[in-house]
């Protein structure tokens, strides 16, 4: 089993994942939700930590200096992800904002390693939906010695159209100019769990794939 296979069945386990009908932010009902909220124990952290870790080695290797994590959903991942790491003999740093700079004792607006332009940084998010938690990030570490972000890493690429015909993700992509991975795609999730049974059941019958299909032929983008 891939460690992406591994992290599916962890979105399910820990009800990350569900399949039915939900409304998102957007308007459109779709028939998957994904909460990374769920990781609420310091098991499913550290899990979940190992599994951006393992995307990150996947795709940056070594070159990288530390990982960096957008308050407030970003700061558990960063550090998880820093501490994986390390359990793979590779020690990075990390380094996560304020919400508000302190107005006292070192007045940063930024918590954990220190920063220079030099500095190479991998940033990590749950999902990416207009890239507005991103950008503000970016402007933040503009004032922190202007450190590079070499990549974003996110769990889930939902691939589905942003404002345009083109996949949100690389609509971000290329308002950056920063490379973007996910562990995995809903592609990924919706071949691996059709008609499979996690934890006595099965996740995704054909009725669910249709109706995954049909929300996808209408928002879908690869």
């Amino acid at each position: 089993m891939t460690y992406q296979e591994e992290f599916i069945e962890f979105l399910i386990k820990c009800d990350a994942l569900k399949f039915g009908e939900f409304e998102l932010k957007s308007g459109r009902i779709a028939p998957y939700f994904i909460n990374t909220g769920m990781f609420d124990t310091g098991s499913k952290i550290k899990t979940l930590g190992t599994y951006y870790a393992k995307a990150i080695q996947e795709h940056f290797g070594e070159d990288f200096d530390g990982i960096y994590g957008p308050a407030y959903k970003g700061i558990p991942l960063c550090i998880s992800a820093a501490a994986a790491l390390s359990d793979m003999d590779l020690d990075k740093g990390y380094v996560f904002n304020r919400k508000e700079a302190k107005t006292y004792g070192d007045k940063t607006a930024v918590v954990g390693m220190p920063l220079t332009a030099d500095t190479r940084l991998v940033l990590v998010d749950d999902v990416i939906t207009s890239g507005k938690a991103i950008r503000e990030s970016l402007e933040i570490l503009k004032a922190c010695d202007n450190p590079r972000v070499t990549g974003i890493v996110i769990s889930v690429n939902r691939q589905e159209k942003g404002k345009t015909d083109q996949n949100a993700l690389k609509e971000v992509e290329k308002v950056l100019g920063i490379p973007i991975f996910s562990i995995v795609s809903i592609s990924d999730i919706t071949s691996y769990l059709h008609n499979k049974v996690v934890d006595g059941r099965v996740i995704i019958d054909d009725a669910m794939q249709k109706k995954i299909d049909a929300y996808l032929e209408e928002y879908g983008a690869n």
